[in-house]
């Protein structure tokens, strides 16, 4: 146990690893890949509790990890063996203020019960689209969500921060008051402090019209030119959006070809989809239906142990097949190391075209580094899903230099390989802040040096990605 915990009076806040709460906040993370032994964990119910622990952790040089909602897959990222984990669980609160539609709440809830409380007003916000994910990871990765490309990214819809520094000052970070602290945070994770509050901008809510459709393999080809052709028509259509995957389903023993539509207005025939509509489906789901629902529908399995890596290409249909050709050889690889066929995985294609890099700079300004873009891209996810540390060690091996023939055919094609990867997407040995460029990672270590002149968030909390480890991409 943390003894300078004890001794700043939190006792009462702290789970050790034969109390009962330890092991329900340990075995609730998402994936396996983080589950791991912290020394104890810590669960603050108020601000100021956050507050006194960071204090002490601080001064004792005592190594933590920060907890939301504990989505993201990666060893080290929220949890922490032998360390102190902060479980931001228990700070949940949700307040709607119906005067200036704005919505605050805390680091420990989830999408889902954002949505479910802004639904009793009819609004929304432009937050994550699975709804078991935790906002405070997605917001301080930048937030990619259905509304992007009329909203810009989730983060640049958050007007306010209530962060606690490393010296246990707790501080309001917004465009007018902490200016630079509050762009650093938005994109800048986990670098600058522990966020125990945000406070988001509300539109106009109600039913989306999507859902998912199931198509034979043998239609990977037209789902390419569909993402293609929906990549780079985007700006005409900002109310829609188009998710596409190639993946192999452990129920069915073969790879196919899915895709995810959400039309943000709730209207069905959008134009966006006709190219789309077109392929014949094995399933589709698609109706007028809740953004709490349409999450249920693309959530992943949890308790499996997961690992994932992303590149940005250029919108490019030789760029798209060659990555679904290295899925095909990492399915063949892994139902030879794994004979029952037990596993999951994805070929996942994002649209990311230039019309979201314009709705998220136009917004305010971030950190991401998107405004270079001068090409509509595509956000390519490769992952695996399964059951044994063998497996995920495999699997991890075989991805990681799957993702590596990818990156080297798109390096061929002219622009076809993007220097922006998402942050919420990446894989712990891949460099998201670095990929920012050199002018915003240079600016984040300054505001860094400015707030935490001692490292703590640099040194201490070794989870998420590091400034001090960011290569800076000019």
């Amino acid at each position: 146990m943390a003894l300078c915990l004890v001794e700043a009076g939190l006792q009462a806040c702290l789970w050790t690893p034969n109390d009962p709460l330890y092991q329900s906040s340990n075995t609730s993370y998402f994936s396996n890949t983080a589950k791991l032994q912290p020394a104890c964990i810590f669960s603050p119910t108020t601000a100021a509790q956050v507050s006194a622990a960071v204090r002490a952790l601080s001064a004792a040089d005592e190594r933590f990890a920060i907890r939301s909602g504990g989505h993201a897959p990666l060893r080290n990222s929220n949890n922490i063996d032998g360390g102190v984990t902060i479980d931001l669980g228990s700070l949940d609160s949700i307040q709607y203020d119906n005067q200036t539609k704005l919505v605050t709440f805390g680091p420990g809830v989830r999408w889902k019960h954002v949505y479910l409380e802004l639904a009793k007003y009819d609004r929304v916000v432009a937050g994550g689209r699975e709804g078991e994910t935790g906002v405070a990871g997605f917001l301080l990765g930048g937030g990619n969500t259905w509304y992007t490309a009329q909203k810009g990214f989730a983060c640049d819809n958050v007007v306010s921060y209530e962060i606690v520094l490393a010296d246990g000052q707790q501080v309001t970070a917004t465009q007018n008051s902490h200016a630079e602290l509050f762009r650093a945070l938005k994109g800048g994770s986990n670098n600058f402090g522990v966020v125990v509050s945000f406070t988001m901008k509300t539109m106009p809510g109600g039913n989306i019209w999507g859902g998912t459709t199931l198509m034979s393999k043998e239609y990977t080809s037209d789902a390419i030119q569909a993402v293609t052709d929906f990549t780079a028509n985007v700006s005409k259509y900002p109310d829609s959006s188009l998710i596409v995957g190639i993946n192999y389903i452990p129920q069915m023993r073969d790879i196919v070809v899915g895709g995810a539509l959400v039309e943000t207005r709730d209207r069905n025939g959008s134009p966006a989809f006709v190219r789309w509509s077109r392929i014949p489906t094995i399933v589709d789901t698609t109706a007028s239906k809740s953004l709490i629902e349409m999450g249920r529908e693309t959530a992943l399995p949890s308790n499996m142990y997961t690992t994932w890596f992303t590149l940005t290409v250029k919108n490019d249909y030789c760029i798209l097949s060659k990555a679904v050709e290295v899925h095909s050889t990492l399915v063949d690889d892994l139902k030879t190391h794994i004979p029952d066929g037990d596993f999951l995985t994805q070929c996942i294609f994002q649209p990311l075209p230039q019309t979201f890099c314009r709705s998220s700079y136009e917004a305010g300004g971030n950190v991401l580094g998107l405004k270079r873009a001068d090409l509509d891209g595509i956000i390519l996810q490769l992952n695996a899903m399964v059951k044994n540390p063998d497996q995920s060690n495999f699997a991890r091996r075989k991805i990681e230099a799957g993702i590596e023939v990818v990156k080297e055919f798109a390096g061929t094609i002219e622009g076809g390989l993007q220097d922006w990867i998402y942050l919420n997407y990446t894989d712990g040995n891949q460099d998201p802040i670095g990929s920012y460029g050199a002018e915003n990672v240079e600016f984040m270590q300054r505001v860094a040096a400015a707030y935490d002149p001692h490292r703590v968030f640099q040194r201490l909390c070794p989870g998420g990605f590091k400034l001090l480890d960011a290569k800076q991409v000019v």
